[in-house]
């Protein structure tokens, strides 16, 4: 049975583009109302929100630097006093900072990523989680990677950060799964975005294409509108990954 989410508050953060753009009007079309989170690119964000809209639901357009634990901590409070409680929880802002070996990785090129790709989902969802446990209802997705199985292009960095996500999202489902919420991760492999050149070489992607936002939209949707699905991992990566 698929879950109605009229009427409830989502906050998808990296909502200016790629993947959570599209996540925002699907939830929008869903009934939710969406707190459109950016961090560079102010006027992306607010045509997304006029999008949102457009769906007879509530935007709000709130700017954080999720490098910022007290930002990222914050956020939360601030969809709150636009839009209400946090419902919906998807996490899709990250960073994406590529070296070719591990001795060219810098660490505060190291602590930005963490910060952003894995502290900033836990403080969000260490924020939200008991007032979603406490209505008894939540759902909370994160965004992984391809890279958090297989180690990725980009570096040890980046996959560290993203197979971190699976480990706090199995910790958190077993906790939650009886008060009604639901905690997953959806894993890309490379969708087109402002972090993916338009002419990348896909020819290790077995379907001989990069993804797009919408396919990981409509999985993303398909989870979070499932009651029964919780403590999983869904990759979306062209066959690159058997698993």
């Amino acid at each position: 049975m698929s879950t109605d989410l009229r009427g409830r508050v989502a906050l998808v953060t990296g909502a200016s583009g790629g993947i959570g753009s599209d996540l925002a009007v699907r939830l929008a079309a869903a009934g939710c109302d969406v707190a459109v989170h950016w961090s560079g690119n102010e006027a992306a964000a607010r045509g997304v929100a006029d999008r949102v809209r457009e769906h007879g639901v509530r935007a709000a357009v709130l700017q954080a630097d999720l490098a910022d634990p007290a930002q990222a901590g914050g956020l939360v409070d601030a969809v709150e006093r636009e839009l209400g409680p946090v419902d919906v929880l998807v996490p899709t802002a990250g960073v994406n900072l590529p070296v070719q070996a591990v001795e060219d990785l810098s660490f505060d090129d190291w602590s930005r990523t963490i910060a952003v790709n894995l502290t900033a989902p836990f403080l969000l969802a260490q924020r939200a989680v008991p007032g979603m446990v406490e209505r008894r209802f939540g759902r909370v997705l994160f965004v992984s990677s391809v890279a958090a199985f297989t180690g990725g292009m980009v570096g040890p960095h980046y996959a560290a950060s993203k197979s971190g996500l699976h480990g706090m999202l199995q910790w958190l489902a077993k906790r939650t799964a009886k008060d009604g919420v639901t905690v997953n991760a959806i894993a890309p492999a490379l969708v087109a975005s402002g972090m993916v050149p338009d002419d990348l070489d896909a020819s290790a992607i077995p379907v001989d294409r990069i993804g797009q936002p919408e396919e990981v939209g409509e999985l993303a949707m398909a989870m979070l509108t499932n009651a029964y699905l919780t403590g999983k991992v869904f990759l979306a990566d062209g066959g690159m990954f058997a698993h």
